[in-house]
């Protein structure tokens, strides 16, 4: 049977396949196999607060890849660079109260 005829014949006998894998559907609504195994994001896959909070709550060494990232904005990176320069200043304010 040609690729053709099979597709026509699942038509017919009412057939639902995955149109990942090719495993056919008896009753579920997602497939058993493909299910736990997610698409490929594109390049936008981590949303834009998860990777504000972290360049926040980060060392002053990501400074550099906040300024030079094209994602954020020009106020998201001063907030993130906001909140790298506040873990700098409790450094120092910790190495001077000794």
């Amino acid at each position: 049977m040609s690729m053709n005829t099979d597709e026509r014949l699942d038509q017919i006998l009412g057939v639902v396949r995955c149109a990942r894998c090719g495993h056919r559907l008896e009753g579920e609504i997602e497939c058993p196999f493909c299910s736990p195994f997610q698409e490929p994001r594109g390049s936008g896959a981590l949303p834009k607060w998860v990777y504000l909070t972290a360049c926040f709550f980060t060392s002053p060494f990501s400074i550099y890849f906040v300024i030079r990232n094209n994602r954020l904005s020009i106020v998201e990176k001063v907030g993130a660079v906001s909140g790298c320069c506040l873990w700098l200043v409790v450094y120092v304010s910790q190495l001077y109260r000794r």
